[in-house]
């Protein structure tokens, strides 16, 4: 586990120019953030325009790459060393979140000419934007506890801010509650961090790989941070504050934080957990257990909901369920190798794929409730005689999510299904299946009111140019991932770039 996440590969010291280049695509968007206080973007040229020097570093990057596909380099600037992950997990998950924040500024540069903002709201969307992706950029490829904890309060206050902008009442009170509570999280992380510094003296994981060892300390440490980080994961029983967040935020808000935000937290704490753990701990059991029930009351919660970003926002809570389920797989090294490969790589494209997925759903229902401007499920009866694109993409996002060939949902899937066949799980084996079919049961609800031939036609709100070509794509590669998963996973194993 711990050479899967890139802790244990050779150090390669003062190395500048790749790790230049990883430099500047991190800590790129959160400068194209700040030029967007003075001229936002207003149309997807412009956004393209101002993501040329992204790509160019993505550029130089790739081509500067190691064949080695693992490891940790040391970039030494006027005497100050950082040392960097660059393995193959970390370059596809700063992929995947530099994509989808591409695609995601497209679809919200479209949505904010639907509904206007004032100058001061897009100003503060688009800076705060670019300071998330740099904070997720950073915990990709951070390896010491402090930089974790700033990159971790930056996507946190960043993400908070966003969900304010739209200054609505209910975003309001939810946004003040969901900081409230990522203020408990971080008290606990930083607790936990404390033991870890007090104890060993270091707050690099490097070192805590090589001289960590169990015992009440580590113990403890560790289900502080645990609790910390599952508090802004909104993992079960810990997710109360979400929904009312998705519910009153803007669409591409509640895009990003589904897709990318709360697995941020969910990848720190497997990391964590895998220094800190010892084989047959019992926390990963109960991470399990809660986990197994998150995906039945999820889809519970989902499929008694009237709202349709309620809806979205329940399925969150059921998705990440399948991770939580799977990391007592995950983190006993005494299981046989081929058990701990399947986990993992069920476990990653699971995350990829519905980070792919829930943004795909949230922009597709997003485009019914902006065109219609009926948000509930019985108020969108009728829509597929005016709304057909939007529907479709709603419901291919859906295939992955439910697991149904050949989407990335039911690669995952596949995979999470042998490694607990090979461990004898038949709990999990249960919960997996019966979580499909709560996943089907929840979308088959909006279907059915929207082919309601009998409902009153709807004035419907033209869409601007983009907002369902780039739902359609994101629900498109969440198909194409479950094809062509090899590419990822050969990186996720460790392979060559």
């Amino acid at each position: 586990m711990i050479e899967w996440l890139g802790l244990a590969g050779p150090i390669e010291a003062k190395v500048i120019d790749k790790g230049v280049w990883l430099l500047l695509i991190v800590f790129l968007p959160a400068l194209t953030g700040i030029l967007a206080l003075h001229r936002p973007p207003r149309r997807p040229g412009h956004i393209l325009l101002g993501l040329t020097p992204i790509a160019i570093a993505w550029g130089g990057f790739t081509q500067h790459l190691s064949v080695s596909g693992e490891g940790l380099l040391v970039l030494s600037l006027s005497n100050i060393e950082l040392v960097l992950r660059v393995n193959g997990l970390a370059v596809v998950l700063l992929a995947i979140t530099h994509g989808m924040a591409t695609l995601l500024a497209i679809y919200a540069c479209g949505m904010l000419n639907i509904i206007p903002p004032t100058a001061r709201q897009a100003k503060a969307f688009w800076s705060m934007l670019g300071a998330l992706i740099t904070a997720l950029s950073v915990i990709w490829v951070a390896v010491d506890l402090l930089t974790l904890y700033l990159a971790l309060e930056a996507m946190g206050l960043a993400a908070v801010g966003m969900l304010l902008v739209s200054g609505r009442q209910a975003a309001l009170v939810a946004g003040m509650r969901y900081l409230l509570l990522a203020l408990v999280g971080s008290l606990m992380y930083l607790l936990g961090v404390a033991l870890i510094f007090g104890q060993w003296g270091t707050l690099s994981l490097v070192t805590l790989a090589t001289v960590i060892t169990p015992g009440p300390v580590t113990g403890g440490a560790a289900a502080l941070l645990g609790a910390g980080l599952a508090l802004k994961a909104a993992l079960f029983p810990l997710h109360a504050w979400l929904a009312p967040v998705h519910g009153s935020a803007w669409t591409p808000v509640s895009a990003v934080h589904a897709a990318l935000v709360v697995k941020a937290s969910l990848f720190i704490l497997l990391m964590l957990w895998s220094l800190l753990l010892p084989p047959g701990s019992w926390l990963p059991v109960v991470l399990s257990v809660c986990g197994s029930i998150a995906i039945v009351w999820g889809g519970l919660l989902a499929w008694r909901t009237h709202s349709l970003k309620q809806l979205v926002a329940a399925s969150t809570i059921a998705q990440l369920g399948y991770l939580m389920l799977v990391f007592p797989l995950l983190l006993n090294s005494d299981l046989p190798a081929r058990t701990q490969q399947l986990a993992w790589e069920g476990f990653w494209l699971h995350l990829l794929g519905h980070a792919l997925a829930k943004a795909a759903m949230f922009m597709a229902a997003g485009n019914l409730i902006v065109a219609t401007g009926e948000s509930s499920l019985t108020g969108l009866a009728g829509s597929s005689r005016r709304l057909p694109l939007s529907l479709l993409v709603f419901g291919l996002a859906s295939v992955s999510l439910m697991g149904l060939p050949p989407s990335a949902g039911f690669t995952a899937k596949w995979q999470l299904l042998q490694a607990f066949i090979a461990n004898e799980n038949i709990g999990a084996i249960a919960v997996l299946l019966c979580g499909s079919l709560l996943t089907a049961a929840y979308v088959f609800r909006l279907f059915r009111y929207s082919f309601v031939e009998s409902a009153p036609q709807h004035d419907v709100q033209p869409l601007a140019p983009g907002m369902n070509s780039v739902a359609l794509l994101l629900a498109l590669l969440a198909l194409a991932l479950g094809l062509w998963a090899e590419w990822p996973l050969s990186l996720l194993r460790g392979g060559e770039f």
